[in-house]
């Protein structure tokens, strides 16, 4: 590889010096290196389909929705020179996530360094960017593809946000601490019904993430499959359930038990979301877009993944 662009997380990366000495190593060896500037906007997307600029939400009742557009978050792909060969993502998961998500369309490889505490994506600690940077120019790497998820969410026929994600798309409550109502359907056929705090639908990646957390189980992220996931839920006999990947999986918020009106929000990768009410539905299926990983360790998924729990 010869040409290089780094996305940083300046709260983790600051004043960007990580990212100029990326910048600086790689041009003394006669290579191309291009540094982000980070900016962040945020828009809302109404039922009615027009974007406004986000000030706060407004609203109440059955008739407050609100989203956030599916835009990108962090890096305008548009600003990438098409002779990049690979990006750098300077930050923790939740950088290469975003990272992921704004640059799927350019199919480009990403390279996570981790500058956190803890990260299952991100494949070089700091201490380790020379080492990477080297083998990254020899050509001593390989990639790994990563599968990802895509969710509709509909207000009757309206079709109110859509968007993709490679960890997980999680439907949870909204404002008070109280239990949500699910309806659960694969290919159109009813499953069961959860009264939870949430449902979470994750990949293979996300396995590791909130699908952990909540007692689901951990796949190799190699695999393409779907986990579904319920949060807290209110039952003695509810598990984790393993999809195949062609599926369709429709999650409808049920009337339940309760009158109020403050709803759920479907949230994807822990960024974008969008409020539903009682009635509306989020339909979910594997996307046609993937993530490119760049793997340079000949370390196994096993061992990663013993190292990261033990820390």
């Amino acid at each position: 590889m010869n040409k290089f662009y780094v996305i940083t997380n300046c709260l983790k990366d600051p004043e960007c010096r990580t990212a100029g000495y990326i910048k600086e190593y790689l041009e003394s060896r006669g290579k191309t290196c291009y540094i982000h500037q980070e900016e962040q906007r945020g828009l809302s997307v109404r039922p009615d389909g027009e974007p406004e600029q986000y000030t706060q939400e407004e609203g109440s009742g059955n008739n407050a929705y609100y989203g956030v557009s599916c835009g990108y978050r962090y890096t305008d792909a548009g600003c990438i020179p098409a002779d990049v060969e690979c990006v750098l993502v300077l930050g923790g998961d939740g950088t290469l996530l975003q990272a992921a998500r704004d640059l799927v369309e350019t199919e480009l490889p990403l390279l996570g360094v981790n500058m956190g505490t803890l990260g299952y994506l991100a494949e070089i600690e700091h201490r380790s960017i020379q080492p990477a940077l080297d083998k990254l120019m020899e050509g001593a790497y390989s990639l790994e593809h990563r599968m990802m998820i895509q969710g509709a969410a509909w207000h009757q026929n309206r079709k109110l946000l859509e968007d993709i994600a490679l960890n997980d798309i999680v439907i949870s409550r909204n404002g008070r601490l109280r239990m949500v109502d699910f309806n659960i359907y694969v290919d159109g056929v009813f499953l069961t019904s959860y009264s939870a705090d949430g449902v979470i639908i994750a990949t293979p990646t996300g396995s590791t993430g909130y699908n952990l957390s909540a007692g689901g189980p951990i796949v190799a992220p190699q695999a393409s499959l779907m986990l579904l996931t319920a949060i807290a839920p209110h039952t003695l006999n509810s598990r984790p359930i393993v999809l195949p990947d062609g599926v369709e999986i429709t999650i409808e918020i049920a009337s339940g038990h309760s009158t109020d009106v403050d709803g759920a929000e479907a949230t994807f990768d822990g960024d974008t979301s969008v409020k539903l009410n009682t009635g509306d539905k989020i339909v979910i299926t594997k996307s046609e877009r993937r993530a490119s990983m760049v793997k340079m360790k000949n370390t196994s998924f096993l061992e990663i993944l013993r190292e990261k729990m033990n820390k």
